[in-house]
């Protein structure tokens, strides 16, 4: 399977996030091979939150959390709920009104690096969802 970079759009990254500008791809290309790699599914319960609904894995959750939390730390206007029950795996991402372009392009990124996983990670994502009582 051949990868494509989904650009980074520098335009959405808001001025409240001090992660430093050089840092920016590189925190990019994690939420991309996150997306990529475990979302199954992406939902947007309201304006200012979405919910992702991630293969079931324990590197999965380690993964989302790592990342939920390195997010937090320069991007302190995110609230992450990272869920675990009931055979799935969850995160939700929660911003204020004044930040939903960053939650819209979070959606697109999370929406396009899932387009892009291909038939073989669509495979393991249906044969991990047996026994689970997700609806």
């Amino acid at each position: 399977m051949t990868r494509e970079a989904i650009p980074l759009d520098q335009q959405w990254v808001p001025s409240a996030c001090t992660l430093p500008t050089a840092e920016q791809p590189l925190r990019g290309a994690e939420f991309d091979a996150l997306f990529a790699e475990a979302v199954q599914a992406v939902h947007r319960p309201g304006r200012t939150r979405l919910r992702l609904d991630l293969l079931f894995a324990p590197d999965n959750a380690a993964r989302a959390a790592q990342l939920a939390a390195r997010e937090s730390g320069c991007c302190s206007f995110f609230t992450f709920t990272l869920t675990i029950a009931d055979g799935a795996l969850g995160l939700e991402v929660q911003i204020p009104e004044q930040h939903v372009k960053v939650l819209d392009a979070l959606q697109a990124r999370a929406e396009a690096g899932r387009a892009q996983a291909g038939p073989a990670v669509e495979g393991s994502r249906a044969g991990a969802s047996i026994g689970s009582s997700k609806t």
